[in-house]
């Protein structure tokens, strides 16, 4: 069934933490009544206490609760929902699961099944992408499974080369090959991991950059063939290929590259007929955007967006998922100042250990253009069973500078006592000259804790 030209009256939210506050709040002010799902480890959670209905899934592991497809159908029906948004994460990817929304005479408040499905498939998606005229990394049309096929493509593109899993991310599967004798044990090693962690041990190949930074297009489309842009967030922030701090516009990327990039993937979207939100990521060097992958989601770090182009995204999703047109033509959007989102993590801040447990005071930072997507609050137990991510901190500017001077406040004024958090880590990243003048890429970050721990 079509989840086109309903209205949602009543919206169930398959997720947890600040994304599922997030989802609550944009519900509530469009009029929506809520539906939180939560683990038994979640009962206590901000968003389960706002919501006009909660309903427990089961146990605090993942495939018990949040993965569980059969208890989060069976909450929607027992609560009489409409819809059901999955956030990001857990299940938000899953094409089967929104198949199974829908075929339940559910709104899903996503993109088209088929969408997820074929950018879920890494080396499908590079395929779809450069059909619709995406430039790609130099690499496999698709999966490698013969190593003589492997060393002549790895001799034709130059080495180092990178193999990737086909399915899933995070580093898991993804091996950097610097000479041909290499090839062999590392694409092996590849294919193990992919298929220990994802279930599937095929395996594509690339030209590895050699230092790039990671930008990404926000894109929003209508399901009937019309699509925008919202510019580019720099992402090149990370740690063990995971984001730490990311902030739109990108320091490196110059209006008229916006506009011509922007062009192009917002063409490719209306092409596609996407639904919904999106974000197409790219690796850039010296003036190069290469295509790597789409997330068929909300990002976590869509808050930068909303922050320069004042759209709430998540209020956009709700009303396409509705079959209503896009609120903005591509005219129409407008990008102001400078945003930064941190994101805080209860761990340790240098050893990166883990460090749930009881938040004895909570104080958010406050003030002009600052925000804070967080369920924390004083006598909340940060559980041990999720993401470490405890909440966001955005804040915004005229101009990166200013955005940085007023970040350097935020993170001073924000209190959360009784776990260890990695607030100390982001304030040592706004004295560093190199994120102060823009200058740093996707290594920059573990070559900088290498340093200091050294």
């Amino acid at each position: 069934m079509a989840s086109v030209d309903r209205p949602i009256r009543r919206l169930l939210i398959a997720n947890r933490g600040e994304i599922a506050l997030r989802i609550h709040r944009a519900a509530r002010e469009m009029g929506i009544e809520t539906v939180a799902v939560h683990s038994t480890a979640d009962a206590d959670a901000m968003h389960v206490r706002l919501a006009d209905h909660a309903v427990c899934i089961g146990p605090p592991a993942a495939k018990d609760s949040y993965l569980n497809v059969a208890a989060i159908i069976s909450a929607a029906e027992i609560t009489q929902a409409d819809a059901i948004h999955p956030g990001y994460g857990f299940l938000s990817e899953n094409a089967q699961f929104a198949e199974i929304v829908e075929a339940h005479g559910l709104i899903w408040v996503g993109p088209k099944p088929e969408h997820i499905r074929t950018m879920g498939d890494k080396v499908e998606a590079k395929r779809t992408a450069g059909a619709l005229g995406l430039p790609l990394v130099p690499g496999s049309d698709g999966a490698i499974e013969d190593v003589a096929e492997a060393k002549a493509l790895a001799e034709r593109i130059g080495y180092p080369v990178l193999i990737k899993a086909a399915s899933g991310g995070g580093g898991r599967g993804m091996k950097v090959v610097q000479h041909a004798d290499e090839l062999e044990s590392q694409m092996g090693q590849a294919r193990s991991e992919a298929k220990a962690a994802f279930g599937d041990a095929t395996v594509y190949m690339e030209k590895y950059l050699g230092n790039p930074r990671h930008i990404e297009f926000q894109i929003f489309g209508d399901g009937k063939g019309e699509a925008i842009h919202l510019g580019e967030r720099d992402c090149s922030l990370q740690r063990r290929h995971q984001k730490v701090l990311e902030e739109a516009p990108s320091p490196v990327i110059t209006p008229e590259e916006r506009e011509r990039m922007g062009g192009i993937v917002a063409k490719a979207m209306a092409d596609m007929a996407y639904r919904g939100a999106g974000t197409i990521e790219f690796l850039w060097e010296a003036g190069a955007f290469y295509f790597i992958e789409m997330n068929t989601r909300l990002q976590v770090e869509h808050p930068v967006t909303e922050a320069i182009t004042g759209i709430d995204l998540v209020r956009e999703q709700i009303r396409v998922a509705e079959g209503h047109p896009l609120t903005f033509t591509q005219e129409q959007v407008q990008f102001r100042g400078h945003s930064i989102e941190c994101r805080i993590n209860a761990e340790d801040a240098w050893t990166f250990a883990p460090s749930p447990g009881l938040v004895q005071n909570y104080h958010a930072a406050g003030g002009l253009n600052v925000r804070v997507d967080s369920g924390l609050y004083a006598g909340y137990r940060v559980p041990p069973y999720y993401d470490s991510m405890i909440a966001k901190l955005i804040v915004s500017g005229r101009t990166r500078e200013g955005c940085i001077m007023r970040l350097k406040r935020a993170l001073e004024e924000m209190v959360i006592d009784g776990v260890k958090t990695s607030i100390p880590l982001h304030q040592a990243l706004m004295d560093e000259p190199d994120f102060r003048s823009g200058d740093y890429t996707i290594k920059w970050l573990e070559e900088w804790l290498a340093e200091r721990s050294a």
